[in-house]
Parts: C-alpha cells; structure tokens; sequence
C-alpha cells in the first residue's frame, strides 16, 4: 500500500520490518497486510491503517499487481494507493496480529526500497516500476 504525505505529495510512508522477519527482515518496505478470506481490497487498507499505522486511511487507487512463486505458496500482491484520513501514523503504538513494523519514516528518495525489491517484496516492484526505477 502506498501513503503519500498529506503535506507533501512526494513523499510516501516507508516502514521498516522486524529484524525475526524471514525474507524481509531489517529491510525498509511499503505497508502490507494479508487479504482475509471473503475481504476486499478496499477493507484490508482500512484495516491496515487501523492495525499497523494507528490511523484512519482510505484506498483510493490501483497501482498494479503482481505475482511470484514462493518456496511454500504462491504469493499474488496488489498495490494500491491510500489517503491519510485520520491522525499520522504509527507504527509504535500498531496492535497488529500480523507482522508488526519496528520503525517509519516518510520519505521521497525511492531507492530505499530497491533493497526490499531485490529480497523478493513485489508491493516495492510494483511501486519502484510505476516511477521509473530500476530495481534489479
């Protein structure tokens, strides 16, 4: 999910996975959260602003989609970009079941990402493509 900066449109809200995450772990990503089963899109950016950002966030369009072979499943990814609706985000105070983000920052230098990129995360592929940046 991609969250621009209400204050200022070239930045986009980075957060930094925990260090125990196996493929991403200390790597600076994009906000993510698994669909649930019967759930749509446009309630699981709801759902990951309220559990992950501590904030209220609305979906507002598609950026693409993406697909890639993991060793154990296949993992199909859609990015989509959200308005900030409710207070800033944060991490710190995030009640998540799901991985809980360690840190956050906004940023508008994109090649924070590549890293994530390279290490297989298809939501930072998607949004580094959609700006013209190589991340191979």
């Amino acid at each position: 999910m991609v969250l621009p900066n209400p204050e200022n449109s070239l930045e986009v809200l980075a957060v930094k996975r925990p260090s125990t995450d196996a493929s991403l772990g200390g790597v600076w990503g994009l906000p993510s959260i698994v669909v649930e089963e019967g759930e749509l899109p446009e309630a699981a950016v709801i759902r990951l602003g309220i559990e992950k950002l501590s904030t209220d966030i609305e979906a507002d369009s598609y950026m693409g989609i993406a697909r890639i072979e993991r060793p154990d499943h296949e993992l199909i990814l859609m990015d989509i970009q959200a308005t900030l609706h409710g207070p800033a985000p944060s991490v710190e105070t995030a009640t998540t079941k799901g991985i809980k983000f360690v840190d956050q920052q906004w940023v508008s230098d994109y090649s924070i990402f590549i890293e994530a990129a390279s290490k297989g995360s298809l939501c930072t592929r998607i949004f580094l493509e959609s700006k013209g940046i190589a991340w191979e």
